[in-house]
């Protein structure tokens, strides 16, 4: 059975077996991102942060494009509204404001998030992809950190999350020129994973496998590589050994094992 909702008229999520999909929903405009967007990608993540029974994400984009960036058009319509948008220094969601939030709120959410890229991921677009834990594109896919066009720079997250994916220099070349990159070369740069020829298919069939692993032990996992990314050896050393000692003869553990053993598919609750 399949749990449907909407959020802000912008963002589906589909729950089904235990895999979540959501889907950014305004094809009409490339799913460019608008106040709205913000609203309901800010939903969703708080709908699913709060369900024990989800165990994978998938993020995708209604239509031929995953999202083409920012909607100029609708922020430019605000521009006469002083009270429409927070400012930006404003922290709403704890270290980050609403804007950052849509991207860093996927590494927060306690599984595994897929980003599956048809089309193309720009600017914004991209920087919410880039909060995901997997990337999958197209080889033709157009990525880019096209913030520089409009006389801006990445302020979504990007700058958190891209220097564990690439090398400085690599960043600094597209942040300063925002030219587009192809599926297959971001996946060499390390901004996309692998290359898929229907990443929303592939991208299900990655959420299955994740979603049929020790629950516990897929927390535990994401938790531990988030504090790897940017934590002190001796703070990382410890935490393997919290999570190992807290998962190491629990039922999920045990169910592990047998279904190995009896080589069979594991039952988890």
């Amino acid at each position: 059975m399949t749990q449907h909702e909407r959020f802000s008229d912008r963002v589906t999520v589909a729950v089904t077996d235990r895999v979540a999909h959501v889907e950014l929903d305004r094809p009409d405009k490339l799913n460019a991102i608008d106040p709205a967007m913000f609203e309901g990608l800010h939903e969703a993540g708080q709908f699913l942060a709060a369900r024990d029974d989800v165990r994978a994400v998938v993020l995708s984009g209604r239509g031929r494009i995953f999202c083409a960036g920012l909607d100029f058009g609708s922020f430019a319509a605000m521009a006469g509204d002083t009270g429409a948008l927070d400012p930006l220094e404003k922290r709403t969601h704890g270290l980050a404001n609403m804007p950052q939030q849509a991207c860093l709120q996927w590494r927060d959410l306690p599984v595994p998030v897929i980003a599956a890229i048809q089309g193309g991921a720009l600017g914004g677009g991209l920087q919410i992809a880039l909060g995901a834990d997997i990337r999958l594109v197209t080889k033709d896919a157009r990525l880019s950190i096209a913030e520089i066009r409009w006389g801006l720079v990445p302020d979504m997250g990007g700058c958190v999350v891209l220097p564990g994916l690439m090398r400085e220099d690599q960043i600094r070349e597209l942040t300063y020129t925002g030219r587009d990159v192809a599926g297959s070369e971001a996946v060499l740069l390390g901004l996309a994973t692998r290359i898929a020829d229907d990443p929303v298919a592939e991208a299900f069939t990655l959420a299955t496998r994740i979603a049929g692993q020790s629950p516990s032990a897929m927390r535990a996992a994401k938790r531990l590589l988030t504090i790897a990314a940017s934590a002190d050896p001796a703070t990382v050393l410890m935490a393997e050994s919290r999570e190992q000692s807290a998962l190491m003869g629990n039922a999920d553990q045990v169910e592990a094992v047998m279904a190995h053993l009896e080589k069979r598919a594991p039952v988890f609750d």
